[in-house]
């Protein structure tokens, strides 16, 4: 079957929603379906199923970013494949994974079917960013990477609202659960592919691995960001659970909450990027998670309770919801062509941390707890340092403040 192709500009006489921008919202939505509804759920299915300790989902989060540590391959792919198409198939695998996450409640069956549904997840994140660079104009991004992070949020919300709202009072399982929302994000993906065009970025891309010099601060905010969501993504939600014992349901509307903010603030976000630029924003992205970290340190030195710990739960992740503030400086310093290799190779960069820490961390989990969250503070620092040396107004040739002299004939801001 061959897919009609059509440019970004004939795109504009079709229906609103069948534009890009409609599709990039659409496949959005459907990602955190399955995705949100698998993280909400993993760390009560692997402590109440397979009986996991640090020690184990340690392991699963390290096998669960070795994907994204070899995302490298999406350059390889596009060699054969449209970009468009590959997101959706990536996109097709992460629902067909998470639909059967239940029917291996065993350490290797977790470790396969996590695999595999990563795999999914991202390749699918990597062609996602690329297209949004590609498709989106520079002067309008803000805004609406702002909107998609709302959409997503909101996609989450809808998965999280259901879990709570129904998990106890039709006594769900955690494999209907599953099911459903795996395969209502494969059903998304398959629809997406018969009902959309192949839309031609205006720019071809680099078909071949791209590292630049001048990109350097971008791979090292990269790597920094990889590295410190760790902590979170592996160790916050296991501490809820094993810390202070949370049921699926208050687990899930602890994640509700915070999404109902999300879905509210990321819109605000992303015309705050507009107007501050991204320097000031991801300073202060880094010195709130900087707080965050030092404060979960807090509730095993002073004993805080669980609203304590909840409430720093949903400012980490509000935080994080300023991570697209990376994409648009890369947009504005890069080369057009570019877009897609650099995309892969900072989805590596990004997970080159990812592949070793969450394993060596759950040794350390299990001696003291504190002390990761002690290292999130200090990668936080890290990131920090480095946001600063972002000028206020990035381009190609000014990529950081050491660049101004040269770029602008003036001292650096």
């Amino acid at each position: 079957m061959k897919l009609r192709s059509m440019t970004l500009e004939e795109a504009e006489a079709l229906p609103r929603w069948r534009r890009p921008e409609s599709l990039l919202f659409l496949m959005a939505f459907a990602m955190p379906i399955a995705f949100a509804t698998w993280s909400a759920l993993l760390n009560n299915f692997v402590i109440e199923a397979a009986g996991f300790t640090g020690v184990e989902i340690g392991w699963l989060h390290t096998v669960r970013e070795i994907p994204g540590f070899l995302a490298i391959g999406v350059i390889l792919l596009i060699l054969f494949l449209r970009e468009q198409v590959l997101g959706l198939g990536a996109l097709l695998l992460l629902g067909l994974s998470t639909a059967v996450t239940a029917w291996f409640p065993s350490f290797g069956g977790m470790l396969l079917v996590t695999l595999l549904s990563s795999i999914g997840f991202h390749y699918f994140e990597t062609v996602n960013q690329s297209l949004q660079l590609q498709w989106v104009e520079k002067k309008r991004a803000p805004q609406v990477l702002g909107w998609i992070v709302g959409v997503g949020s909101g996609a989450s919300l809808l998965s999280y609202g259901a879990i709570v709202a129904f998990w106890d009072v039709l006594g769900l399982t955690y494999n209907i659960v599953y099911l459903v929302s795996g395969g209502i994000t494969a059903a998304i993906a398959v629809f997406c592919f018969f009902a959309y065009p192949q839309f031609e970025s205006p720019h071809p891309q680099n078909k071949r691995m791209v590292l630049r010099r001048r990109y350097w601060l971008f791979y090292a905010l990269q790597f920094m960001a990889g590295a410190r969501r760790q902590i979170f993504v592996v160790f916050a939600g296991f501490m809820m659970v094993e810390r202070f014992g949370m049921k699926v349901s208050e687990m899930t509307m602890l994640l509700l909450v915070n999404y109902v903010l999300q879905m509210v603030a990321a819109p605000v976000m992303g015309r705050a990027l507009g107007r501050y630029g991204e320097r000031n924003v991801m300073a202060f992205e880094y010195v709130g998670l900087t707080l965050v970290f030092l404060a979960y340190g807090g509730l095993y030195w002073f004993g805080w309770g669980i609203v304590i710990a909840g409430a720093l739960y949903i400012c980490d992740q509000m935080f994080f919801a300023l991570s697209f503030a990376l994409k648009t400086y890369f947009q504005k310093i890069a080369d057009p062509a570019d877009i897609a290799p650099t995309a892969a190779v900072a989805f590596t960069i990004n997970h080159i941390a990812a592949v070793f820490l969450p394993a060596a961390l759950g040794y350390m989990w299990a001696q003291s707890p504190d002390w990761v969250f002690l290292l999130g503070a200090g990668m936080a620092l890290v990131a920090l340092a480095l946001a600063l040396m972002i000028p206020r107004h990035p381009e190609p040739g000014y990529e950081t403040v050491f660049g101004s002299w040269r770029a602008r004939g003036a001292p650096a801001e």
